[in-house]
């Protein structure tokens, strides 16, 4: 299982604190430096059943400076993955990537289902 984040995001300390205490193992990839690519991002969106747009970063900076929430709706989704892989601070973290499923964003909850 793979733990793709920003050791800066409050969000991220917070999943790998808990991964910590419910004894999961993971391997860390830090976003920034290894930008995931476009054909990872279209086959984890396959495999999460989620909207494509529950991969985008929404509250961050870069999200907010190109004014994506009024640009997202008119792209095609191969569009949007071609946008994600641009930068790694597009892209919702942190995102958990296990063989049956993908995770975005740290919800306990959801997480608890899944990992425990």
């Amino acid at each position: 299982m793979q733990l793709i984040q920003y050791e800066k995001c409050s969000t991220c300390k917070k999943a790998v604190n808990w991964l910590k205490e419910h004894g999961i193992e993971y391997e860390n990839r830090p976003i920034r430096e290894q930008n995931p690519t476009k054909e990872e991002l279209a086959a984890w969106y396959k495999k999460s059943g989620l909207p494509l747009k529950r991969f985008f970063n929404t509250s961050g900076t870069l999200y907010k400076e190109m004014g994506l929430k009024d640009k997202l709706p008119q792209m095609s989704e191969e569009e949007q993955l071609s946008l994600l892989a641009t930068d790694g601070m597009l892209v919702k973290r942190p995102l958990i990537v296990a063989e049956e499923f993908v995770l975005t964003g740290f919800r306990e909850q959801e997480w608890e289902e899944k990992l425990l």
